[in-house]
């Protein structure tokens, strides 16, 4: 848990935060540091949340969740067809049903 207080400034944006526990910890790579969930106090001037500090980057992806590695840049992900576009393909794959409209309003067999 962190706490921060910035009497004066609005907020500390997490990038001064990370160069600055990068610093006082002495961690090699600052992307090793996630820092998530801040509140300012109201009133301003002060901040809590967590931060948690990794010894590797591989270590940081087997442990931490998967949207936390996207904001940080760090999983790439699957990146496939949108929705709206399989739909259409699926959609323009199907038969027509031009013939079927057709034998259905003139009666088809009886």
């Amino acid at each position: 848990v962190l706490d921060i207080i910035h009497p004066g400034m609005a907020n500390v944006s997490k990038k001064d935060l990370s160069e600055k526990l990068r610093s006082m910890y002495k961690v090699h790579d600052v992307q090793c540091i996630q820092l998530f969930g801040f509140k300012t106090a109201f009133g301003g001037g002060r901040s809590t949340g967590f931060g948690l500090i990794y010894e590797n980057l591989d270590k940081m992806k087997k442990f931490e969740p998967k949207y936390r590695l996207k904001r940080a840049g760090l999983d790439a992900g699957k990146k496939g067809a949108g929705r709206r576009s399989k739909k259409d393909t699926k959609n323009r794959a199907k038969p027509s049903e031009s013939n079927h409209s057709k034998a259905a309003a003139s009666g088809g067999k009886k």
